[in-house]
């Protein structure tokens, strides 16, 4: 059914496109990819994981273990399994903390969070291990099926918390997040958004979005989200097909590393409604969200 009321739904903007570009924006809907195609044949892989095995490759990846309180939930390398050629981040609820396997680092240092009972799922990310500037970057993924929460690819620079007018030296590049699950009972739930934030996180932040772009079924299907960034501007793809660009405050210069994460709309730990606009947290003590990806590579431009 849901399928079938998203058909309808692309049918309906594409009529709309008839008439004007922006009439879907609009009315708040999400758009179809339509722009040209990625031409790998100018890049060369530099590097991949194909998540073979039975654990994590930690040559390749950290455990974001020294943030534990994420919003409305935790952060715990327990929620990240590998398995059958994917890597598996699983959103669950427990009622008794999980363990902190870091608790000599948390002792000392001040104001530190503590593992409570709550929603709980992960983020990995090639910080000090993989960080490359311009190229593209490419996962294939099934997004996590649940309102309340999101999955993303995205990109990030230790300078982005520098205030100073500009994304040149270094701008969070989200290659894309899942917050319209909530929206899939009327047929535009399989959207995902793309977008850019620079300049720290408090009053000077800058941000750009290029809106929402429908995906093929992809809370039951895999589908690929891919950034190709170069000197001039960002561009984001879904399945190699282009939707859109940015260069707000100039493109960063310096390198980036990749993140792959899941989260809790909410604050302190408690997830509550509509932050971030994915909905009211639906599922329920031992009900479980898997963000599924297949691999993640990186190219550089020959």
């Amino acid at each position: 059914m849901t399928l079938f009321l998203s058909k309808i739904v692309r049918l309906f903007v594409s009529f709309l496109l008839l008439f004007s570009q922006n009439a879907p924006q609009l009315l708040s809907l999400p758009l179809i990819p339509n722009g040209q195609e990625i031409d790998l044949s100018r890049f060369e892989l530099v590097w991949e994981d194909e998540f073979t095995g039975t654990e994590l490759d930690m040559t390749k990846w950290n455990h974001n273990w020294w943030e534990v309180e994420r919003k409305g939930g935790y952060w715990h390398e327990d929620m990240v399994d590998v398995r059958d050629g994917n890597l598996i981040i699983t959103t669950a609820y427990f009622e008794e903390p999980l363990p902190n396997y870091y608790e000599d680092y948390f002792a000392s240092q001040p104001n530190a969070h503590t593992y409570k009972p709550g929603w709980y799922n992960a983020c990995i990310t090639t910080k000090g291990k993989f960080e490359q500037t311009y190229g593209y970057y490419e996962c294939r993924a099934i997004l996590p099926a649940s309102t309340g929460m999101w999955s993303a690819f995205w990109m990030m620079n230790t300078h982005v918390e520098e205030v100073d007018g500009s994304g040149q030296d270094g701008t969070e590049v989200d290659i894309f997040e899942s917050m319209y699950y909530k929206d899939n009972w009327w047929g535009a739930g399989g959207a995902v958004i793309s977008g850019i934030h620079y300049d720290g996180y408090g009053e000077g932040q800058q941000s750009a979005s290029i809106g929402k772009w429908f995906v093929n079924n992809p809370y039951e299907e895999y589908n690929t989200y891919g950034l190709e960034w170069n000197e001039n501007e960002y561009i984001f793809y879904i399945n190699g097909v282009e939707t859109g660009r940015l260069s707000k405050g100039g493109v960063s210069q310096n390198p980036e590393y990749l993140i792959l994460s899941c989260e809790i709309a909410g604050e302190n730990g408690i997830a509550h409604a509509d932050r971030h606009g994915v909905g009211k947290m639906r599922m329920k003590p031992g009900d479980t969200a898997d963000f599924i990806v297949d691999y993640v590579r990186v190219y550089q431009y020959k």
